[in-house]
């Protein structure tokens, strides 16, 4: 295992995932500031719960994926390309006006969360499959130590009305790109 290797990778991961939970976490914590709801508390363990049960999803997939032939693990890569290239043509066509959803407690946070996430499944569940245990259990250490990173970003952003207007107008490009990428670095390995 190389620590120092699979810890960039899935910060990587969880960055290039996670950006659009960036902005989210963003209009949540201003509406917290604003509103008074969510609660920053309940931010913070709704993000963590949703994160949980997608990571707990993708790896109870990835060990069903434990049936499949490795040389055939490389094509999961597939996916996460065409839910990026999706989102790319998603883009193309949008005009980069739709607003992430607002959630007013706990479970809604967690909610959006999830929903936000599903497409991380997709991604996390073939990227589990091919790195092995020991390398996915310090993913998903990697994983909790950003999601807390996230959320004082979050927090830290939601304060500053400019970053959210950036991020608004280019978030909707960065993810789909780093899909494509995560697709390709994973078909790569069918090479």
């Amino acid at each position: 295992m190389d620590l120092v290797g699979t810890v960039a990778a899935a910060a990587g991961l969880f960055a290039g995932t996670n950006v659009d939970d960036l902005v989210v976490l963003t209009v949540l914590f201003l509406a917290a500031r604003t509103t008074g709801l969510p609660r920053p508390w309940q931010i913070w363990l709704g993000q963590y719960a949703g994160i949980a049960t997608l990571v707990a999803i993708a790896g109870a997939a990835a060990l069903g994926l434990t049936l499949l032939p490795d040389r055939w693990v490389g094509l999961l890569g597939l996916v996460p390309l065409a839910l990026g290239v999706r989102g790319l043509v998603a883009a193309f066509r949008s005009d980069g006006t739709a607003a992430p959803p607002v959630a007013s407690g706990l479970v809604s946070v967690a909610a959006v969360t999830i929903a936000n996430g599903a497409d991380n499944i997709a991604v996390y569940t073939p990227v589990f499959r091919a790195i092995g245990l020991a390398d996915t259990l310090l993913t998903i250490g990697v994983f909790a130590v950003l999601t807390a990173v996230w959320c004082l970003a979050g927090a830290w952003l939601g304060g500053h009305r400019r970053v959210i207007d950036v991020l608004g107008r280019w978030g909707h490009w960065l993810v789909p790109l780093v899909f494509v990428a995560i697709g390709l670095v994973i078909l790569g390995g069918l090479l």
